[in-house]
């Protein structure tokens, strides 16, 4: 009896592993890290609009290069480059792209194709959203302060192009349009985890906007993987 309830429980499990595709899925993780000396950046000057100076008590520095605690790095864009075949639906809900503070957040992003992009102004200033896009349609809105957002799609993919306000000029973004969902952009913490991969052989790549792209080829069986990445930069 034992052993025919055993079957039972393997059939059970084969069959919903069937319908979802995901139940055999397996993952990639890891921590990104940087090594070398943080760079002295300029305090960004926000004097020419007094709307943004008054957003902000502390300076203001770039977000060029996001570090965490132990030298853990963040604003990475980490993704899958050789993905399993398949159509991929986008997200129906928007991803949102903020403005608050004169700043972008994230500055760094990931989207898929035909996914919404709604851009925010809660500032009361003016601000205009000029994407530099070279394969989907370049854009360059203006939004004014009664104009709080605007909703944008992307329909081809795309890979790092910048976002950018020609108002306020320390203002900048990265994104990516995808055609899959393996993919991720790092916290200060620098840890990333792409899940729902199929067991395969795949190639990892990491994305830093100055520190260029590093890649690790990982093989999926059914479990989680690891792919630490450590960019390096000058030493003191």
């Amino acid at each position: 009896m034992r052993g025919r309830k055993f079957l039972q429980i393997i059939a059970v499990f084969i069959f919903i592993a069937s319908l979802t595709g995901k139940s055999l899925a397996g993952s990639v993780t890891g921590t990104i890290k940087f090594d070398g000396t943080k760079p002295n950046f300029k305090e960004v000057k926000m004097d020419a609009d007094p709307v943004c100076l008054g957003f902000h008590k502390d300076p203001v520095y770039p977000q060029t290069l996001l570090l965490g605690a132990d030298n853990t790095l963040g604003n990475v864009f980490v993704y899958v480059k050789n993905p399993p075949a398949g159509q991929y639906k986008a997200p129906a809900d928007a991803f949102v792209v903020d403005q608050k503070g004169c700043n972008y957040q994230p500055h760094v992003l990931g989207v898929m194709v035909g996914q919404p992009v709604k851009i925010l102004n809660p500032d009361g200033t003016l601000h205009n959203v000029h994407a530099l896009s070279k394969v989907n349609p370049e854009f360059n809105i203006a939004m004014p302060k009664f104009r709080t957002d605007v909703t944008k799609t992307f329909d081809k993919p795309e890979f790092m192009f910048p976002l950018k306000c020609d108002v306020h000029p320390w203002m900048s973004a990265w994104v990516s349009v995808m055609p899959h969902p393996f993919f991720m952009v790092t916290g200060e913490d620098g840890k990333f985890e792409i899940k729902d991969l199929p067991d395969g052989t795949y190639t990892v790549e990491a994305w830093q906007e100055k520190l260029g792209p590093k890649t690790a080829q990982v093989t999926v069986a059914g479990g989680a993987v690891t792919a630490d990445f450590t960019f390096e930069g000058p030493k003191s």
